[in-house]
């Protein structure tokens, strides 16, 4: 007798449960005031579409006016990242003192592959790469994912030297 007490209590709460459901639908259905819940995401792409300043998109190598960076080329971003997705190519140069010094060659970045980890940006002691908030990747074809990001003709950009620092 108890089981059959159980079971129409809980057919009982099924139709309060179904039915609480359905009035909250229909007073969506029939309020006057438009709610947007969803964003028609291409046909408001420039108008209203925003996305938070958090968002982690891509990865971009800071350059200022004069096509200068900060990155030496110590590859701790590339050791930092997970799987792979950063690969920091270098030269060696000789400087005027006869010192032989490692430079930037390129910069490659496989969005392809990246997990937006944040881990480069943490082990970049230069501070010299960011994290943009671009969101539209897609492409048809994985080698457009990987990029070049050192502009053509860049190069380090000078530290300022102690009398420079004192001004």
């Amino acid at each position: 007798m108890r089981a059959l007490y159980n079971y129409i209590k809980e057919v009982v709460y099924a139709f309060v449960s179904l039915t609480k459901g359905l009035l909250l639908t229909l007073r969506y259905f029939v309020t006057i005031k438009k709610v947007n819940i969803t964003e028609e995401y291409p046909d408001n792409r420039t108008t209203t579409i925003s996305v938070k300043e958090r968002f982690y998109g891509e990865v971009v190598l800071i350059h200022d006016e004069n096509n200068e960076h900060k990155c030496t080329a110590c590859t701790l971003c590339q050791i930092a990242c997970p799987n792979n997705s950063i690969q920091i190519i270098s030269k060696q140069i000789e400087t005027e003192d006869g010192k032989k010094k490692r430079v930037l060659d390129k910069w490659v970045y496989h969005l392809d592959m990246c997990t937006f980890c944040y881990q480069c940006i943490d082990a970049c002691p230069q501070n010299a790469i960011e994290m943009k908030n671009t969101f539209e990747h897609s492409v048809y074809d994985r080698s457009k994912l990987i990029y070049q990001l050192n502009r053509p003709g860049s190069k380090l950009k000078e530290k300022p030297t102690v009398k420079e620092q004192s001004l």
